[in-house]
């Protein structure tokens, strides 16, 4: 079995984040496990799940049973799971229930899933991951769909800035200004949703950058995940079909040069999910 073929990054206290994942978010039922364990042949070895996905139980199930068959040690996966808004107020109680349904020891990452302003409890949720991750069940902690204005409340109020921001991002949102925040304070970006939900794909620049690099067999997929492998964002598609599986994982060995980033850059699209500043109120 060979071990993971992406590229790294290294997370403010040490740890490392592979940069492609499987993103899990409604994958459920029967597809679920046969991706997960195809996804580990090819070489994936992040995995993103959450607490409100409801397939804690089958990914933590598919993992175990991948480290028992041999096919993948514990220590080369990288797990990250998220507490829900209600459960702010007890976000290590919701820890344990997450490890419990997953079977599994640790998270590698465990994130504070949306900041809720308006509830008040994102400080409480983080201070009460950071004491899980001196417990040692959890290694890094992190936050998702945070904003400028929130990340700087928590690290004011924690002195511990966040190893990772999982972020909506994809070409044509970007997101320069919070990247920009996230490089300030050693925080990592990563993107949910990083094909734009296959809106992005048709668009006209990335049609173009495809165009360039036809001899490596180049597609819209990938052009669209090296875009924002490229500014140092780890990415986390989402897929329950085989051959999109192995496509996306193969945007690691697209090399874009700087005018592919910079056109890719200039593209113009907005916000395809809920706004954190308003959700979920």
């Amino acid at each position: 079995m060979e071990h993971s073929v992406a590229p790294f990054a290294t997370l403010n206290d040490g740890s490392s984040l592979p940069l492609i994942g499987l993103g899990t978010y409604k994958l459920t039922g029967p597809d679920a496990a046969p991706i997960i364990r195809r996804a580990i042949e090819l070489g994936y070895r992040h995995f993103d799940t959450a607490s409100m996905y409801g397939n804690e139980d089958i990914l933590g199930q598919t993992l175990r049973e991948a480290i028992a068959a041999g096919d993948v040690t514990r220590e080369e996966l990288f797990v990250t799971s998220k507490v829900w808004n209600d459960d702010q107020h007890r976000a290590g109680e919701a820890l344990e229930e997450s490890l419990t349904r997953s079977g599994l020891d640790y998270f590698d990452l465990f994130l504070v899933h949306w900041p809720w302003p308006q509830n008040e409890t994102f400080i409480t949720a983080y201070e009460q991951l950071l004491s899980a991750r001196e417990a040692g069940t959890i290694r890094s902690v992190g936050v998702a769909n945070f904003y400028e204005e929130v990340l700087a409340e928590l690290i004011d109020a924690t002195g511990v800035a966040p190893a990772v921001n999982q972020v909506e991002m994809h070409t044509g949102f970007t997101q320069p200004d919070l990247r920009a925040f996230h490089d300030r304070h050693g925080i990592i970006t990563e993107a949910w949703a990083p094909l734009g939900r296959g809106e992005v794909l048709g668009g006209e620049v990335v049609r173009r950058v495809v165009d360039k690099h036809a001899d490596s067999g180049a597609t819209a997929a990938q052009v669209a995940l090296a875009h924002l492998m490229a500014h140092g964002v780890s990415v986390i598609p989402k897929t329950s079909d085989p051959q999109r599986l192995e496509e996306n994982l193969g945007a690691v060995h697209l090399e874009l040069d700087s005018d592919d980033v910079r056109s890719l850059d200039g593209v113009v699209g907005a916000r395809q999910s809920n706004d954190p500043r308003v959700f979920p109120g």
